[in-house]
């Protein structure tokens, strides 16, 4: 009888456990559905970056049988407002672009101004192959946004992508603060090589607005025919440096591995994630297990879904389940702490092409010496089973601390975008930090490292391109539960380093970090609180094995 009520008891906390769903939507508060600012329509890809430049981060969305859109929260009305209104005299009217037929987007620095551009992949209805319409590429210039592109210098250089592509991200290959970016394009034979996009230094003058562009990817030796799909950027099997993955379909995946002078190895068969037989989607990178290396997570379109830990230094081994690899028409895959206790979640985007397609989450919870734990989560009413689909991101936009999801749909059906919240994890503490570029901008590509008191360190990566058509924000968002944060480092793509010690009153704050000039990379002393297991070097680092209870992994 009392193993009965024991176990009656522990179905009984487990219900309890499960009975807020993660999500409720929020649509109709902050961005009800109508023409101007959330109109229906076929939508794709996401990026997060400050377009106005006024501190505060927007969602740009890829229109694509109508406007891409700049969605502004409002903090006097609580809502969000697209910026990218239909009038010539706005500063955001070309980035409308409504013939362009947007399927990817994404931000970074590519003059090293301070300021991201916003790059538009336009498929212009083609599916592999020559497109008809050329991507956009938009810097804001003469107080509005005019697309570098169409420039007479970068028309005679033919640089313009006039391929059909899927996905677009930002790499600083070398190390500068100055983006490239890389267009995962659908090849067609020997049509349509991937490209790497960026500023020819020697041909421009920023000062004058003069930017001078190349596709360097034949130098970068990542002139790949294949079909492209998810694209990520980060330190994946280097150090600090920016490499780049590809999960593609109907052929090898790519891991470009940075070999520190702007060039790249693809080191995915030795590495174990070639995955030939597969077609990805969505893909994300995030340390899982807490041991420091960067692992990957993606979603393969009608396959098995895979989250791919890096068991050693640049060898990774499938750790999904049954459940979380079931198959399933995938579109975005996002990893985030959308709840704030200290464990990571994983986010499936599903389209509904043919019968319902919910979209699914499921918590990734490290375990001591072991592989994590992986539990599926009621995703509430962001299941969307009828949903279309086709890109996702995540942002805090209105400050509370808490992640906010939305979700564009398209391709198979007009449908207007779909705001989440958070249903858990108020009362968590959270951290969230901002690494800038030596130009002031976002660092994307940059590693950020927290130590806690109680929970080891956890890993971001500021994300330069987040998977299938989409870019998530420039900030590494922290939950922390009921844990302190004692410190953070962070390492930009080029090596340099800084470590800061953090106090109490440092949590459920944003922190932006400048890069550090030369002699001027902060070290942590001696008496810093590294958290437990870890202590200060004689580099002002915490270093350390993590030897916590099973209970700090729950």
């Amino acid at each position: 009888m009392r193993m009965l009520w024991a176990c009656l008891l522990g179905l009984g906390l487990s219900a309890l456990s499960q009975a807020q769903p993660m999500f409720s939507v929020n649509t109709d508060t902050v961005l009800p559905p109508d023409p101007l600012h959330n109109p229906t329509q076929l939508n794709y890809g996401m990026a997060v970056t400050d377009v106005d430049g006024d501190g505060d981060l927007e969602v740009v969305v890829a229109g694509y049988n109508g406007p891409n859109l700049v969605l502004k929260y409002d903090r006097t009305q609580n809502k969000l407002l697209n910026i990218a209104v239909d009038d010539g005299s706005s500063p955001y009217y070309a980035l409308r672009d409504p013939q362009g037929n947007a399927i990817g987007v994404t931000a970074c620095d590519v003059d090293g101004d301070g300021r991201e551009e916003i790059y538009f992949l336009n498929t212009n209805n083609a599916f592999s192959g020559q497109a008809t319409y050329a991507d956009k590429l938009f810097k804001f210039r003469n107080g509005r946004f005019e697309d570098l592109l169409s420039d007479d210098i970068n028309v005679r250089r033919g640089v313009a992508n006039r391929m059909a592509g899927r996905s677009v991200a930002c790499v600083d290959r070398k190390g500068t603060g100055r983006y490239s970016i890389y267009v995962a394009n659908y090849a067609s034979g020997n049509v349509g090589p991937h490209a790497l996009i960026e500023m020819d230094e020697a041909a421009s003058d920023v000062e004058k607005g003069v930017i001078a562009l190349s596709d360097v990817a034949p130098q970068a030796n990542v002139n790949k025919y294949t079909g492209g799909r998810g694209v990520v950027v980060g330190p994946v099997v280097s150090d600090t440096r920016s490499d780049i993955f590809c999960d593609n379909e109907n052929g090898p995946n790519f891991l470009f591995q940075n070999n520190g002078d702007g060039t790249f190895k693809d080191v995915a068969a030795v590495a174990g994630v070639e995955d030939r037989y597969q077609h990805g989607r969505g893909v994300a990178l995030a340390d899982f297990n807490g041991d420091g290396k960067t692992d990957i997570v993606y979603g393969n379109w009608n396959g098995p879904h895979r989250l791919y830990l890096q068991d050693s230094p640049q060898r990774f081994k499938d750790v999904a389940t049954q459940a979380f690899a079931t198959p399933s028409p995938i579109r975005t895959v996002i990893a985030a702490d959308f709840d704030n206790d200290l464990k990571l979640e994983v986010f499936f985007n599903n389209i509904a092409y043919r019968g319902d397609a919910p979209n699914r989450i499921f918590r990734v919870s490290r375990k001591q010496n072991s592989d994590p734990d992986i539990t599926e989560l009621d995703v509430g009413d962001a299941s969307e089973p009828q949903g279309r689909g086709t890109g996702a991101t995540v942002t805090d936009f209105d400050g509370d601390g808490l992640l906010d999801l939305l979700v564009a749909h398209g391709e198979s059906a007009s449908q207007p975008i779909s705001v989440f919240k958070v249903n858990q994890g108020s009362t968590n503490k959270w951290l969230r930090v901002v690494p800038r570029t030596r130009f002031g901008a976002f660092a994307r590509g940059a590693k950020v490292l927290m130590f806690t008191k109680h929970s080891g360190a956890h890993t971001r990566i500021i994300d330069g391109g987040s998977g299938y058509l989409c870019e998530m924000e420039p900030v590494a968002h922290f939950g922390l539960g009921t844990d302190d944060a004692t410190s953070i480092e962070v390492y930009w793509p080029d090596g340099r380093s800084i470590a800061r010690p953090l106090g109490s009153a440092d949590m459920n704050t944003v922190i932006e970090i400048a890069y550090p000039n030369v002699g001027e990379e902060s070290a942590l002393t001696s008496d810093t609180q590294c958290g437990e297991g870890f202590t200060v070097n004689t580099n002002g680092r915490c270093v350390g094995k993590i030897t916590l209870s099973d209970d700090n992994y729950l």
